[in-house]
């Protein structure tokens, strides 16, 4: 495979493209981090795509090998979601793409932040983040009170250009 082979969609969260990934992203954080997770949780699902967001997924020819999306925080800053790459595509430019992908569509839809959590045994995801121009930050909101929680953010320039100030 190369990254060539990648192609990426916007699709519905709740599609099962989207919610097969979640699924086998789910299970990685239950291996990850057993204790946090007791063994008969629900199924993961998704929430419906909020105004201004995206849900992304990478697929190599028809099958599912990657997901992504953005969610507003407020009218500057989105929070990346759902970052999840099945292992038989890792570090070849799948994570990548989807972040390059996630980055232009905030900055088109005005946003000039991006913030993101990931776990503390996440080692690969933190080194891809803070290679892509993340900064580590303090916990935000629900991630507050959680240990195992890393916070990075992002700011990104805006698309919007502004109009010339007339001389007068």
């Amino acid at each position: 495979m190369n990254i060539a082979q990648i192609h990426i969609r916007e699709v519905n969260p709740q599609g099962s493209d989207a919610l097969t990934l979640l699924r086998e992203a789910a299970q990685e954080a239950r291996d990850l981090y057993p204790e946090l997770h007791a063994p008969n949780l629900r199924r993961p699902t998704n929430t419906p795509t909020p105004p201004l967001g995206v849900y992304l997924v990478s697929f190599e020819f028809n099958q599912p090998v990657g997901m992504a999306a953005h969610r507003p925080v407020d009218a500057r800053t989105t929070e990346v979601r759902r970052m999840y790459v099945v292992k038989r595509v890792r570090r070849l430019g799948v994570a990548l793409a989807l972040l390059e992908r996630l980055e232009a569509h905030a900055r088109s839809a005005g946003f000039t932040r991006l913030v993101l959590e990931t776990g503390n045994r996440q080692l690969p995801a933190m080194k891809l983040y803070e290679t892509y121009g993340f900064t580590r930050i303090e916990p935000f909101g629900k991630y507050s009170d959680d240990p195992t929680s890393v916070c990075y953010e992002k700011f990104i320039r805006s698309s919007h250009v502004g109009l010339p100030q007339s001389a007068g």
